[in-house]
């Protein structure tokens, strides 16, 4: 991917391909830590290093790779070295699984990191639940993980989609109308999100209709010729990574953007830096962003990320980076690595401000183990002035007010007896 601002040369190959950057994050230095023969405090993490959502793993995974190296130099997990283990997933589910079995069983994982793919995050979340191994999603999106099916076992980093159609909807209907057409993959992830908009949407009356795609989709032209023929008010695209790319240069080219505005949920940095300037437009969440003035722990972590990568620092980073200092955080308070005890431990604690990095008190919330970070609601546009400045916030919905109550996610949480 290209990092000078003109990352709309970003290509299938460079996206599939994109695993290959971290292929060398399975070997580990050897840290000085170990010296007294202790076993490493081990994290595998899976996530979808070659398809349409490659990019986006791979950032999770460099934000992961830069907290392990900064807490080993800092003197390790209860004195321990720590070490991550990255595994492929290629976004299928089977193979998911069968990479989490390998971790816990024959790598002796600590802790599991998975998936981008929502579906994935859900299937290996039996697999840690049944080995009662600790499991941080990172970047999985759909509403049960920790609603009605979350378990005592599982927290996670990335919003819900509620909590990203609840920051948004009304800025929509308000700016553009409430006529919407969807652009929808058709797994998880997708049928969450629509559900959840189209829920806030209705009660304010609006109407709509739209596709559920399957991921890697091609061609577009179906769908945008069927958006065209309803003459919605804006379309309203939730798809993700190279999909998201695709469907939204097709857009343009298509000049839908003369009839109909775009927007919607997530609409992450990597994704507005890969499409042409004229789909740098509309309203849309962000689930950490790099420009937030006078906090001088994320002007840090901006900087380090460019060193480590020289990549602008995304939400994707900071998804992988939290979740390792969680490990760390939940270890060392529990005074130990056994799942429920780690769990207990994190449950209300608040984050400190260099691992939060946004204002507010940011915290896995007890009862559904779910992250309440803000929401950064704004507008995509082209650069201005720095390459990755294609976003301005105007506003963030705190965590809870997204979220809603635990008893809104239906959420029961139960532990081992």
């Amino acid at each position: 991917m290209r990092q000078d601002g003109s990352a709309r040369g970003l290509s299938r190959r460079g996206l599939v391909g994109a695993g290959a950057a971290v292929g060398a994050l399975q070997v580990t230095a050897p840290y000085l830590l170990s010296a007294r023969g202790e076993q490493p405090v081990r994290i595998g993490m899976i996530d979808p290093l070659t398809g349409v959502y490659a990019t986006l793993a791979v950032s999770e995974v460099e934000g992961a790779k830069l907290a392990v190296a900064e807490i080993n130099k800092s003197g390790g997990v209860l004195g321990r070295e720590l070490q991550l283990l990255v595994e492929d997933s290629a976004n299928d589910v089977g193979t998911g699984v069968q990479k989490a079995r390998k971790l816990i069983d024959r790598d002796r994982v600590d802790v599991i990191f998975a998936d981008v793919n929502s579906a994935i995050a859900y299937a290996i979340s039996q697999v840690t639940n049944e080995k009662k191994v600790f499991h941080i999603v990172c970047g999985g999106h759909t509403d049960p993980i920790t609603g009605k099916d979350c378990k005592w076992n599982v927290f996670r980093v990335c919003n819900t989609t509620t909590m990203d159609a609840a920051a948004i909807t009304d800025t929509l209907v308000k700016t553009y109308g409430k006529k919407w057409f969807f652009i929808t993959p058709d797994y998880a992830y997708g049928h969450s999100v629509q559900a959840a908009f189209v829920k806030r949407l209705t009660a304010h009356g609006g109407t709509y209709t739209g596709d559920l795609l399957p991921l890697g989709t091609a061609d577009y032209s179906a769908s945008l010729i069927k958006a065209k023929a309803f003459g919605p008010q804006v379309l309203i695209n939730t798809m993700g990574g190279l999909d998201q790319i695709n469907s939204l240069k097709q857009f343009v080219q298509f000049g839908l953007q003369k009839d109909m505005a775009v927007g919607g949920s997530l609409y992450e940095l990597q994704i507005i830096q890969a499409v042409p300037k004229e789909a740098q437009i509309g309203w849309w969440t962000m689930e950490w962003w790099w420009n937030q003035p006078n906090l001088p722990e994320v002007a840090r972590f901006v900087a380090a990320i460019r060193a480590a990568t020289g990549k602008p620092a995304a939400a994707r980073h900071w998804f992988g980076y939290l979740s390792v200092h969680a490990v760390k955080l939940a270890a060392e308070r529990a005074k130990s690595l056994a799942g429920p005890a780690m769990a207990h431990a994190l449950e209300d604690l608040r984050l400190p401000p260099e691992v939060a990095l946004q204002p507010g008190e940011i915290y896995f919330r007890a009862g559904d183990h779910q992250l309440m970070s803000n929401v950064f609601v704004g507008e995509a546009h082209p650069p201005e002035a720095d390459p990755a400045n294609v976003f301005t916030v105007h506003e963030m919905v705190s965590g809870p007010t997204a979220a809603g109550t635990v008893a809104d996610t239906g959420c029961h949480m139960a532990y081992p007896a």
